[in-house]
């Protein structure tokens, strides 16, 4: 387990599952992460998810939990590794709205991108951002996350095309704020 001020990483129970499955079919939810035409997800397929983690190679998902509460409260993770070049892509996710807003996803980031830099020796942690899920962004940038490229028109969603942001971390840069 890894922790941060508010919250701690830990591996998925499967008593997560359930609740899990609930926070993806949040129709808010799904605007804001999912880049395929947002279908409702069923049980079983969440299910199967959980029951592949532990056949997952360079990919790395934790659980999210509220340090207070013990509550599950989202998830966060590395779904891609280059160990040539030493990059990491990650994602995240606070499915419970009550925490929304309140640092619970930046404290997330942190300890996770403290888990790449000092036990994978990762040199880039990268990620990417729908251009009107603001909230995400500022708190990427908030991380220390720069944006390094734009992909133009490249999810439609609402009626009209969306850009989506490549935002990334180097070591450097994490290393002196820190």
């Amino acid at each position: 387990m890894y922790y941060g001020e508010r919250i701690k990483l830990r591996a998925y129970k499967r008593e997560d599952v359930p609740l899990a499955c609930e926070y993806m079919n949040d129709n808010e939810m799904k605007r804001l992460l999912v880049n395929k035409i947002p279908y409702p997800m069923i049980l079983e397929e969440e299910e199967k998810w959980f029951e592949s983690l532990v056949n997952l190679k360079d990919s790395y998902n934790f659980a999210i939990e509220d340090l207070e509460s013990g509550k599950y409260i989202g998830g966060c993770g590395i779904n891609q590794i280059n160990w040539l070049n030493r990059i990491a892509i990650i994602g995240i996710f606070i499915g419970d709205k009550n925490y929304w807003g309140k640092g619970y996803g930046a404290d997330a980031i942190n300890t996770l991108v403290n888990f790449i830099f000092q036990q994978m020796n990762m040199n880039k942690v990268k990620l990417s951002v729908f251009s009107f899920n603001e909230r995400a962004k500022k708190c990427y940038e908030k991380c220390g996350f720069k944006v390094e490229g734009v992909l133009r028109q490249e999810l439609f969603r609402d009626g009209k095309y969306n850009d989506e942001y490549i935002m990334s971390i180097l070591f450097g840069e994490w290393k002196k704020k820190s």
